[in-house]
This record gives structure tokens, sequence and C-alpha cells, in this order.
């Protein structure tokens, strides 16, 4: 077999399988939602979201630190705000808390699960892993204030009862978020760049960087990908619905699911790149993920909600509050060292699990 016909064999499941979701979406759309295909579906959403994962590294790897992190964050972001968007157009009383329960999920997911599991396994296999501080401190700082703002504040206000915001208060809370998030991207790639990059150095610097046609390609594929995968991911959530009122759990599930479906590529970037020393690189993508998804998803959720007078309840129950306190503040804990070990992983995957479990059993 010639080194060309090598390189498709290869290569050909990173875009097989963003081919088979597109079909798999005809499908649905001609034939309807069944049992079977629903099953399919569960399985080309899965692969694809591998071939989301190598194309997002390919565009990374040439654009380079911290340009590379950005492309698969603020993606994911805004296939996040299109499906909660449309979930929340099709019933919108039943739907009202949704944007609230799914970021919500994103945020303990992002800082606690994939965080703590990029750091157990990177420590595991290089014992202590370093990053640079001044990076993670900028950006806790900013999730410190886009979660208060936009999920504890609408509790306390007083022109509307909480969990919920005036129009005029949407509106301030929007400028505000794009605010903040601007304002971190602008330091991340132009004033302090440096506080961004791999500490002593990539270790992908060595190998060459792919050329520009293929990381065109790569962010065409990438594009196709993410779309699929929305596309799938609504597709599923009838199902999903369905599946969580069968099993009698709270609601707020439905947003967990969502929010892991959406996250799922930019959770295996960041466990590949710890797994490979590459820890800043890891921390990039997990908190650059979870400040998009505030920073933009509100915005976005919020912008419609007011143009078409779509009920949208932002207030976190006390319970909740209490876990997005804990984590901010092991958060800044375990990142104010500038070295992880084993043990910040632990902490934040029982902070998770704790999580996931009073989401199922409140």
């Amino acid at each position: 077999m010639t080194a060309a016909r090598t390189f498709w064999w290869a290569s050909s499941w990173t875009w097989g399988w963003p081919l088979a979701a597109w079909l798999v979406l005809v499908l649905v759309s001609l034939l309807g939602k069944s049992g079977f295909l629903a099953a399919v579906a569960g399985v080309a959403l899965i692969g694809t979201v591998f071939a989301a994962v190598h194309h997002a590294e390919v565009v990374a790897h040439r654009t380079g630190e911290p340009f590379g992190t950005l492309v698969l964050a603020l993606a994911v972001t805004v296939i996040e705000s299109a499906l909660i968007v449309s979930v929340m157009l099709t019933a919108p009383a039943d739907n009202a808390g949704l944007a609230r329960d799914t970021i919500f999920a994103a945020v303990m997911i992002v800082c606690n699960g994939i965080v703590g599991l990029c750091l157990l396994v990177g420590a595991a296999h290089h014992h202590e892993q370093a990053f640079q501080l001044q990076g993670a401190s900028a950006a806790l700082a900013v999730l410190a204030a886009l979660t208060v703002l936009t999920l504890v504040l609408p509790n306390f206000t007083l022109t509307t009862p909480g969990p919920r915001l005036s129009t005029p208060q949407l509106a301030f809370e929007d400028m505000v978020s794009l605010a903040l998030y601007a304002a971190f991207v602008f330091v991340q790639t132009v004033r302090h760049r440096d506080y961004f990059l791999p500490v002593g150095g990539d270790a992908e610097a060595h190998a060459p960087p792919p050329t520009n046609r293929t990381a065109l390609v790569s962010a065409g594929l990438l594009l196709v990908a993410l779309v699929a995968i929305v596309g799938l991911a609504k597709a599923l959530t009838a199902t999903i619905e369905a599946a969580v009122a069968r099993l009698d759990l709270p609601r707020a599930a439905v947003g967990i699911i969502i929010a892991a479906l959406v996250l799922l590529p930019e959770g295996l970037a960041a466990l590949r790149a710890a797994r490979a020393n590459r820890l800043q690189t890891s921390l990039n993508l997990a908190l650059g993920s979870s400040l998009a998804t505030i920073g933009l998803t509100i915005p976005a959720v919020a912008s419609v909600a007011i143009l078409t007078g779509q009920p949208l309840e932002l207030g976190l129950a006390p319970k909740e509050e209490v876990l997005l306190a804990l984590t901010l503040l092991v958060s800044v804990i375990t990142l104010g060292t500038g070295r992880t070990t084993v043990l910040q992983g632990m902490v934040h995957l029982l902070i998770f699990a704790v999580f996931l479990f009073f989401a199922i059993v409140p």
C-alpha cells in the first residue's frame, strides 16, 4: 500500500463520522425518531465527537497557543447556545430554567469533572505538572465574577422576584458578560499572551505544524462535525427528556446531559493534552470553555429571550449556590501554586460526584 493510500485510510474516519452523522440526521428527518435510529444517532454522535477533537487539535497545532484553544471553546459555545435556544423555543414555559441548568452543569463539568480528571491523569503519568499561575489566576477571577453576577445575583434583585431579571437588568447583564469575556480574550491573546503559553515550551513544538491547506480543511470539517453534533444532540433531546421523565429524575438532569454532550469534544482534547504533559493547554481549554459558556451563551440566550418574550430563569437554588461557592474556592486553592498533584484531581472529582448525586437525589 502506498504512503498516500495509507494516509487516506488512516484519516478516513475523521471525515467519515461527520458524513455518517449527517446521513443519520437525514434519516431522522425523513423517517422520524425510533428506538433503532436513536441508538444509531448515539453511536454517530460519539464517533463525530472524536472526529471533532482531531480536527480541533490540527487547527490548534497550526495556530499555536493560546489561539488554538480558543477555536474549540468558541465553536462549542456557539453550538451550545444554538441547542439551548432551539430547545427553549419548543416549550418556553417548561424550559425557562434550561439555560441556567445547562450553564451551571457546564461549569461544574468543566471546573470539577474535566479539570479534576486532567489533574488526576496528568499527575498519575508525570507525578507533578506545572502551569502558568498568572494565566490561571486571571481566568478564575473572570470566572468568579461571571458566575456570581449571572447565576447568583438574580436571586437578590427587587424589580422582579428571583430567579428572574427584568428586561433592562437582563440587557445590562448581557453587556457586562460580554465585556468581561472580551477583556479576558484580549489579555489571553494580546496583552499577556505569555501567561497562557506552556511552561518550558510546548511539547508539540518539535512536531512540524500542518500546512495551511490541511488546517483550513480541518477547520471546515470541524465546523461540519460540530453542527452535526448539535443536530444529533437536538434529535436525541426528546428521547433524553422522555428517559428522564420515565426514570423520575429532576428536570435539571436534562441540562446536565446536554452540557455533557456538548462539552465532550473539549473534555477529550483537554484530557489528551494533560496526558501528554501539556497541562497549560489542558487548563486553557477547560477554563476557557467555562468562561465562554457564561460570557457568550448567557448573552445569546438572554437576547433571544428579550426579543421573543420567552421566560428565562437564571438564579440558582441555595444547594447549587453552595456547590458553586465550593467549586470556586477549591479552584482558587488548587490552581494557586502553579503545580498540581493527584490530590487536587481527586478533590475536584469528588466534588463533581457530589454534584451529580445531589442533582439526581435532590
